[in-house]
């Protein structure tokens, strides 16, 4: 499963991509609103620290502003995958980038249907929001398993990116479900290494080792 992390602060993609814990990123303006600075500029750094795609959002609402503002975005560098909104218009727009070669995240889904036009329409990633649909007392994990069906049922190439990725255990159900990739915030990430028995663990075992009065270094 590669991992992207959900983010525009540069300070935590440097240090999961450091540990090799970054196989993209997905960015939104909002984001990148929050660290003041240029959306160009922040997303053209990201692109540079990382190897892998690196999902830049339009602005815009109809397909042809969509399509416009995609071409700039994807000349920042060769890993920007273009993200688009689920709706007839970034439909319009997706099918129109991946003809032109690039990559694109069809983002906002929340139906299989949704991703079934998605990837009809040539999308590299389609993005369902399992948080969000959580929030509304739904199962975003079953939209995963639905989708993944679907997908493994006639071939499409467009990889499922679970995203709205609030826990841990969402995290866990989407690799079990099979998702290709996930999204989540750099807390969530690192609270996939914790555990309260390795803690107790390594606890005792801290214990044990000073009684001995011995030192490594």
């Amino acid at each position: 499963m590669k991992f992207f992390v959900d983010t525009a602060e540069v300070d935590q993609i440097a240090e999961l991509n450091d540990l090799g814990m970054v196989d993209g990123v997905t960015t939104n303006p909002s984001l990148i609103m929050k660290s003041g600075r240029d959306i160009l500029e922040v997303t053209k750094e990201i692109a540079a620290m990382v190897d892998g795609p690196v999902s830049a959002e339009v602005v815009a609402t109809e397909a042809d502003d969509m399509i416009a503002e995609g071409r700039k975005l994807a000349q920042i560098a060769e890993n920007i995958a273009v993200k688009v909104p689920l709706t007839w218009a970034g439909l319009k727009a997706c099918k129109t980038l991946s003809d032109e070669g690039n990559m694109v995240n069809v983002t906002l889904c929340f139906s299989a249907n949704q991703a079934l036009l998605a990837a009809k329409a040539g999308a590299t990633f389609i993005s369902p929001f399992i948080g969000r649909l959580d929030d509304i007392n739904l199962d975003g994990m079953e939209l995963i398993a639905d989708i993944r069906q679907i997908y493994d049922n006639y071939g499409y190439d467009t990889q499922i990116l679970a995203a709205s990725i609030r826990t841990v255990n969402h995290a866990y159900q989407s690799a079990m479900i099979g998702a290709d990739v996930m999204t989540a915030p750099p807390k969530v990430i690192k609270q996939m290494a914790e555990h309260v028995l390795t803690d107790k663990g390594l606890e005792a075992f801290m214990a044990d080792w000073a009684k001995t009065g011995q030192k490594i270094l």
